[in-house]
């Protein structure tokens, strides 16, 4: 099998858009298989069109990648999906990238890119769909400062936030203490001075357009420090690109104003967390197949969809909600999704049908992901739940349209409801159980399964299983 073949034109338009722009450096850019960006940069002069049939790199410093007797990997960049870094004192382009596998001679199993186009290609080859539509909605939190200790004799960890109920008392240096705070739960939305995240917001915003984003609600979220800025939807890859500029934007321009952003799901304890609510839908010959004259709109094909999400959400969930602070935000009392049920409007159920939303505005919305997320790899795996649901008519049962918070855990189990698992190792552990959809089309490789798996339970479960919490201690500490 032959390397992807390059669009020479697409390759053209790319090198008059540096002359254009004076572009001096080049920096391509890929993402691991926790999401995390990695990059190498290029003088301007040493790169030419040769460049987009393969750039070499060391693969085994990536982690759960490459052994370093098989380390040099390619890296294949996208002709049409790049934008000038806001940050950068000399002018750079960003390059998004795909990874080569020079030993199999093929898209490499575990770039998590490449697996999104491998899901789109399945979408497309099973005669579903031409084109599955998502719209990520990530919160995120902005601190003044946070300070970490991690020791064998000490676990610590904290934030602060001119905004947080702790500082009402505060004595600050050479001033006086504003007072106007939203306190626990009280950020949604109340007009600044309460709300001090005007401006910062809106410079994210204006970054956000200037790198190709289109930007809708901007707004502060219910927790002390937390906002989100709507983004337009976009093809499931285009999406996935989109979350890597998102939170690159949020975090630098958070930086250089002298605070820190960060996606993290729950950073507060006892306030709301952040999630990554997801809209999808699947349209074919330009007509939304999602919308029908079935439940509030839907269609037959929708319900199925749905079906085969709620079938394989507790396996999905090592993919939408991957770390195991995912599992601190999914608990009752913070408007957390975590029962397994769907409903028009009802925002307590972890599958939402947005209200009034016409023909081409009809959709789902997966409300339990959280931004922790590899946003391809969450994006692909719901995908192909839902192709699952499609294929197999699963239906999806009957909706909640009451107030699912306010059920007991004994009501819950009685009313036959599954919840998402409580624990990473739960989630990692479903997965492994139910793991035949994610291969289908050769989308998810076993390989990778197994890559994954090991990873999360060698840098995060185990980890964190294994270390004494300051909880722990007034609980346990005069046994």
């Amino acid at each position: 099998m032959s390397r992807v073949s390059v669009d020479k034109v697409k390759v053209a338009e790319f090198f008059r858009f540096c002359d254009e722009n004076e572009v001096e450096f080049i920096d391509f850019r890929f993402s691991d298989i926790k999401g995390i960006w990695h990059h190498v940069s290029f003088s301007r002069s040493a790169i030419d069109e040769s460049s987009f049939d393969g750039v070499p790199f060391d693969g085994s410093s990536i982690p759960a990648w490459q052994s370093v007797d098989k380390s040099d990997m390619i890296l294949i960049p996208d002709p049409v999906r790049y934008f000038i870094d806001p940050f950068t004192a000399d002018t750079t382009v960003v390059v998004f990238c795909d990874i080569w596998d020079i030993y199999k001679n093929e898209p490499y199993e575990k770039c998590p890119r490449s697996i999104v186009k491998r899901a789109m290609k399945f979408l497309q080859e099973s005669g579903i769909g031409d084109v599955a539509y998502y719209g990520p909605e990530n919160e995120f939190f902005v601190f003044d400062s946070i300070k970490i200790k991690d020791a064998v004799n000490c676990q610590y960890y904290e934030i602060d936030s001119e905004e947080g109920e702790w500082n009402r008392s505060r004595e600050f240096e050479g001033g006086v203490n504003m007072g106007h705070r939203p306190g626990t739960k009280g950020g949604y939305f109340p007009v600044a001075p309460v709300d001090t995240m005007v401006d910062l917001r809106a410079e994210m915003v204006k970054v956000l357009n200037q790198v190709g984003l289109e930007t809708f609600v901007v707004h502060h979220e219910v927790a002390q420090g937390q906002g989100e800025i709507g983004v337009k939807f976009g093809d499931i890859l285009e999406a996935a690109d989109n979350v890597q500029k998102l939170k690159y934007v949020v975090k630098m321009v958070a930086h250089l104003n002298g605070k820190t952003a960060t996606f993290m799901p729950k950073p507060l304890y006892g306030d709301n967390g952040s999630g990554m609510h997801v809209h999808i839908s699947i349209w074919k010959d330009g007509k939304n197949l999602f919308a029908g004259d079935s439940y509030h709109g839907l269609s037959q094909m929708a319900l199925h969809f749905l079906g085969g999400v709620l079938k394989h959400a507790r396996a999905l969930a090592a993919f939408t909600n991957p770390s195991t602070n995912s599992y601190k935000r999914l608990i009752p009392g913070f408007e957390a999704p975590s029962i397994l049920t769907y409903s028009a409007q009802n925002r307590s159920a972890s599958i939402r049908i947005p209200y009034n939303s016409g023909e081409k505005a009809k959709r789902m919305e997966f409300r339990f992901p959280d931004s922790s997320a590899n946003p391809y790899l969450a994006f692909a795996s719901l995908l192909l739940a839902g192709i699952d649901g499609i294929k197999n008519k699963i239906e999806p049962g009957e909706p909640m349209e009451i107030n699912l918070f306010e059920l007991t855990l004994d009501e819950i189990r009685e009313k036959g409801i599954k919840q998402l698992p409580h624990t990473l190792r739960h989630a990692i552990e479903e997965m492994l159980a139910d793991r035949a959809y994610l291969k289908e089309g050769g989308v998810f490789s076993e390989e990778f399964i197994q890559t994954y798996k090991a990873y999360k339970f060698e840098t995060e479960i185990w980890p964190w299983e294994a270390r004494p919490h300051p909880f722990e201690f007034l609980t346990t500490y005069s046994c």
